[in-house]
């Protein structure tokens, strides 16, 4: 199963970083924008595995917008990339049924 998550791109001066605002904490850097998105996926996957793992729920996609005043007050850059990564889903524990003794 996949879940798209909304990730925010900023071009710096000799790389791109990339962070999703519904994962807290996950993000990535990569010299290029392709590795940049490759890296960010395999960063978001490793969070909601990790996230699962520690028996978390996992967080929905719920962003829509990033402030880019929060994260580039002064404006620096001016290159920016925001899309819907897609990612796949962990596979969820097995639900195990329980029945009452009559």
């Amino acid at each position: 199963m996949t879940q798209e998550y909304l990730v925010y791109y900023e071009k710096g001066a000799n790389n791109w970083s990339a962070f999703c605002p519904d994962l807290p904490g996950c993000g990535s850097l990569g010299d290029m924008l392709e590795d940049t998105r490759a890296h960010m996926r395999e960063a978001v996957e490793l969070y909601l595995i990790d996230t699962a793992k520690a028996g978390e729920p996992i967080p929905e996609a719920l962003a829509t917008t990033v402030n880019i005043d929060e994260f580039d007050p002064d404006h620096e850059s001016k290159e920016y990339f925001m899309e819907w990564l897609p990612v796949t889903l962990p596979q969820s524990a097995p639900f195990k049924e329980t029945t009452q003794a009559a």
